[in-house]
């Protein structure tokens, strides 16, 4: 059967999504550009707002929120990784880090939120949306990787941009899940009362989907910290950068300090953003 004979390609997939790229590049680079600018200074403020400040400052602050949303075995905890890091000589990649992990989570939400909002309230819009969330956790994120980086090239603010990618669809997922889990008989009396259906999703489904959406929250931040030694492979700062330096230079010591800062600050942002879910 000759339409069976694999021993030559038939569909040149990677020259189409090649020529694709390569037109996108070319031809619409103002565009990527346009998209770039609001993340880089979202950025820079929050890089800025992290080492303007003391450690002091920063330590306190954490530990104040570790306190009031959690407990004093956490508040104790908090204080003592932050020491820890700024002992390891790590408090400025830290920062630098802290900074790329709001950022991404804030564009997150941003965008995350409303897509789950409006998957959770039409079927339609939920069946188109699933395969590409599908495809986003599905995909590793090497391959997503090389456009990125074709599209807005190396550093920093292209780290962001794969961390927002891999870490959006958790809280698109159980965004829309709240919404979905509301029960209908709320609904039906709120529309009962005269409420319209803005009025529905403010004062109804919203606050009964926030654990869920706070949840995702929480996941999506999870993973944007995942990203931080893939993000580093393209000029990204921050604690992925000694693993990677160690990794290239077998010093395992530095991959060994680097990836224990990042492992104590995702168990110390995991608390707190949990703690404040409850709260």
């Amino acid at each position: 059967m000759n339409f069976l004979n694999f021993e030559k390609k038939l569909i040149p997939l990677d020259e189409w999504v090649q020529d694709f790229v390569n037109w996108l590049v070319f031809n619409h680079r103002d565009i990527f550009q346009t998209i770039k600018a609001p993340i880089e200074y979202c950025l820079k403020g929050f890089e800025w707002f992290f080492t303007f400040l003391h450690p002091t400052v920063v330590i306190v602050l954490f530990a104040f929120a570790a306190w009031r949303f959690v407990g004093k075995k956490t508040t104790v905890f908090t204080v003592l990784t932050f020491l820890l890091i700024g002992y390891l000589g790590l408090w400025e990649e830290t920062m630098i880090t802290l900074a790329m992990v709001i950022s991404s989570v804030f564009f997150c939400a941003l965008f995350g939120i409303p897509l789950g909002i409006m998957s959770g309230r039409s079927d339609r819009f939920e069946l188109v949306l699933r395969p590409a969330l599908d495809a986003m956790q599905t995909i590793p994120p090497f391959v997503y990787l090389v456009p990125v980086v074709m599209l807005f090239s190396i550093g920093t603010v292209s780290g962001i941009l794969a961390t927002i990618v891999f870490a959006l669809p958790p809280i698109v997922r159980l965004t829309s899940l709240g919404i979905r889990q509301v029960h209908p008989e709320l609904i039906e009396a709120a529309l009962a009362f005269g409420a319209t259906p803005w009025q529905v999703l403010r004062k109804v489904q919203f606050p009964l989907a926030l654990p869920s959406i706070m949840a995702g929250l929480n996941q999506t931040l999870m993973m944007a910290l995942s990203m931080v030694v893939i993000a580093a492979l393209i000029g990204a700062g921050g604690l992925g950068n000694p693993v990677v330096q160690g990794l290239n230079t077998l010093e395992i010591g530095l991959a060994t300090i680097g990836g224990l800062a990042i492992v104590l600050l995702a168990m110390v942002l995991d608390r707190i953003t949990q703690g404040f879910a409850r709260k």
